[in-house]
């Protein structure tokens, strides 16, 4: 299952959950059940926002993401891309 990041306004945290890609989170509480998090002192019905990440993804069966660095772009090529 794919992370997701959650940015709560009222306490100013983000928070890094897992969960369907067709499910969206909307308040405090369900990110910090999800997360296994206390409430603090943060009402549980605190509305929270989906961060957009930078993240690499695939697209059609490509990489659509960053280059790897030159060299394969794992140490020593162990990863067995090449390099």
């Amino acid at each position: 299952m794919p992370t997701y990041d959650y940015y709560c306004p009222s306490n100013d945290r983000t928070v890094e959950v897992v969960h369907r890609m067709a499910e969206t989170l909307h308040t405090w509480g369900e990110v910090c059940e999800r997360a296994g998090l206390d409430l603090g002192d943060t009402p549980a019905e605190a509305p929270v926002e989906r961060v957009i990440t930078g993240a690499a993804g695939i697209v059609g069966g490509t990489y659509a993401g960053d280059p790897p660095p030159s060299g394969g772009g794992c140490a020593g090529g162990m990863c067995g891309c090449g390099g």
